[in-house]
């Protein structure tokens, strides 16, 4: 029973058949905004909950259906937020109702589940990387595991990169920020504070798994160079990449000499080969023979291992 639900009606097409198209009330605004939603039939027994975000371009009709069969299969609930839709309005791009729309999505699969509040998890690719990572550093007491692939970090740096390129998304960053981020202006304040390089330290503690593609940045539109060096920000200073093997990677779409070594082959990852691994405390990093991707198997299979162990704040 959706307690909380205003409508029910079919998800769109390409989604199974089990997942509702629903709405829910965000506490950013008392509005009413739209979701993807499954609860299996359980009873008494505690699920996982996966929040899954859309792209950059995307929204909550966005075919992420591999992470809803996964669900349905794993009798995992699964909710998949609209969170304001494409980022290119004041609106979306990582602003406060974004935040509060994920966090109330929660609280509607809660409600309207039964959630194992220490299997929480959270995943999402390019812009739902971006998204990610901010809500891995805005509430790292709410998540298990979080999984961010082939994300943005600093929103002012990529407008840089983007404008460079002349991609669509600069002029998106500036819709979303109020023109464009130069250092001393008003934009510029408002891409820090909806980029996660502001609050990502905050993270750690959290099992953050950051994962690109080799060749992102080169035929995609995310430099890796943003995935390691968030992985930096989490990890010890003795597991840290420096910035001439960030260059490197980035600039070479290969590994450094100097961090080549054996991998263990990891099956999750399927044709996609692992060609750099890093861990430190609960941060893990990955670099695979790919592009602007997400290997959705991979990512579940990962988070499904992970589990909570401190009480969230506030309870």
């Amino acid at each position: 029973m959706l307690l909380c639900a205003v409508s029910v009606s079919a998800a769109p097409k390409g989604w199974p058949k089990e997942i509702q198209e629903i709405n829910y009330l965000s506490k950013a605004d008392n509005t009413k905004q739209p979701a993807l939603f499954y609860a299996p039939a359980v009873r008494g027994e505690p699920r996982p909950l996966l929040v899954g975000l859309h792209t950059w371009s995307g929204d909550y009709r966005q075919n992420n259906s591999p992470y809803g069969k996964w669900c349905i299969e794993k009798k995992w609930n699964f909710i998949h937020p609209n969170f304001r839709g494409p980022n290119r309005s004041p609106q979306a791009t990582g602003s406060e109702l974004v935040v509060a729309d994920i966090l109330s999505a929660v609280e509607f699969a809660k409600k309207n589940g039964v959630v194992d509040e220490t299997r929480i998890y959270l995943v999402g690719a390019s812009g739902g990387g971006y998204a990610a990572l901010l809500m891995a550093g805005r509430a790292p007491e709410v998540w298990a595991g979080v999984s961010a692939w082939v994300p943005i970090l600093d929103l002012a740096q990529w407008h840089a990169h983007t404008s460079k390129r002349k991609l669509k998304y600069a002029r998106e960053i500036e819709k979303s920020i109020g023109g464009k981020p130069v250092p001393g202006s008003e934009a510029a304040a408002e891409a820090m504070k909806r980029s996660p390089l502001t609050y990502l330290a905050h993270a750690k503690g959290v099992a953050l798994d950051i994962n690109a593609g080799i060749k992102d940045g080169h035929t995609g539109s995310v430099p890796i160079s943003y995935t390691l060096e968030a992985f930096n920000l989490l990890a010890a200073k003795k597991d840290r990449l420096s910035a001439k093997q960030i260059s490197e990677f980035t600039r070479t779409a290969k590994v450094p000499a100097s961090l080549e070594y054996s991998l263990p082959t990891d099956k999750t990852y399927g044709a996609k080969r692992v060609l750099f691994r890093r861990h430190s405390g609960s941060a893990r990093v990955t670099i695979f023979q790919g592009g602007h991707e997400i290997i959705p198997l991979a990512a579940l299979h990962w988070l499904a291992k992970q589990q909570r162990m401190r009480a969230p704040k506030n309870e």
